[in-house]
């Protein structure tokens, strides 16, 4: 791939997607569709939202564009057209009318088997030196995987530029590892993204002048899982390396999911007890944060991803090896405990 038509391919992908943001964010202040503080939010002024449909329809016009010139896979474009309208339009919904969690939950699974049914059969995954066949699971696991990331961007998506510096980051360390170590040309597509959230980051940097909304944060999640998955059917070694780069989001979700649910709390509810909301009311702002999480992916995950990828350590090693401090960081940050009322405020 000639990597002046990557560049371009990123510019357009960025310019549009600031474009479309500056006219959403103009038509939220215009129609006061805007996100007002309350008890379980992390800002304190009312703020624009539905930012995140400027991802969506920028990174939708270049798939189609890069599928029809033949810059990727025609079946990865139509997977995640797809899949990519009905998450964003379930989001867009939710966004203006809680939708019920079944709805939701039968949207996602719909958007993940349309996934799966483009994919080629699922390879056997590398498990300490063996090669392991998955059988009738493989489709299911990967199903699941696609909803919980789906969810695990829209949980995530509580401080400003955090889900967009961690779907970035984490689309950036893969698609390097995919051209590094990988096959065919998909790696584009993942470039492209990050280009399309960073002209939406532009503006949702802290402090966050409008806000992604639901739309946006489980595209979000469906696209890098899309995009794991794509990978790992040509080198089943790095879906390892995926899941690696995405741990900052996937501990910290899971952790705190499991341990709402052992107290016998509603997961699906909103609230504000993530590890990294704990640790943005602590410094008092959401910029250490996003940036924390951002020099984690790069310095400490991105490092053992290559490692997986290269050959040089075992998936399953290399996940442990990658999750272990950030489980502690999870508990250090109290990631799952109950958020006092009293302690709203500040940010």
């Amino acid at each position: 791939m000639n990597p002046f038509t990557v560049l371009v391919l990123v510019a357009i992908g960025l310019a549009t997607s600031w474009a479309l943001t500056a006219l959403v964010r103009r038509y939220a202040l215009h129609t006061n569709l805007l996100d007002h503080p309350n008890d379980r939010s992390s800002h304190t002024v009312p703020t624009p939202r539905g930012g995140g449909v400027a991802i969506v329809a920028s990174f939708m016009l270049l798939l189609l564009a890069m599928g029809l010139l033949g810059l990727i896979e025609q079946r990865l474009m139509i997977a995640a057209l797809g899949a990519g309208a009905v998450v964003a339009l379930l989001g867009f919904l939710d966004d203006r009318a809680s939708l019920p969690a079944r709805v939701r939950f039968a949207g996602h699974a719909l958007a993940a088997a349309w996934c799966i049914g483009w994919m080629n059969a699922v390879p056997s995954v590398p498990i300490f030196g063996r090669s392991v066949d998955l059988g009738w699971a493989g489709p299911a696991l990967c199903g699941l995987f696609v909803v919980w990331m789906i969810n695990l961007f829209n949980f995530m998506d509580g401080i400003d530029g955090i889900a967009s510096v961690e779907a970035i980051t984490t689309t950036l360390g893969g698609a390097l590892l995919w051209w590094l170590a990988g096959s065919g040309t998909g790696w584009v597509a993942a470039v492209a993204f990050a280009g399309c959230v960073g002209g939406f980051l532009a503006w949702n940097w802290p402090p966050a002048k409008i806000f992604m909304g639901d739309a946006g944060s489980g595209f979000l999640g469906l696209m890098v899982a899309l995009l794991a998955l794509w990978c790992g059917q040509a080198t089943p070694l790095l879906f390892w390396s995926w899941f690696i780069l995405v741990g900052c989001f996937m501990v910290d979700a899971t952790t705190t999911l499991v341990r709402r649910v052992r107290r016998g709390e509603k997961f699906f509810e909103a609230h504000r007890a993530h590890a990294y909301q704990y640790a943005s009311r602590r410094a008092g702002r959401h910029l250490p944060v996003t940036l924390a999480c951002g020099a984690i992916n790069l310095l400490w995950l991105l490092p053992i991803a290559a490692l997986v990828a290269l050959g040089r350590l075992d998936g399953v090693a290399g996940v442990g090896l990658a999750y272990a401090p950030l489980v502690w960081l999870a508990f250090r940050y109290k990631a799952g405990d109950r958020v006092a009322q009293a302690a709203h405020g500040g940010v």
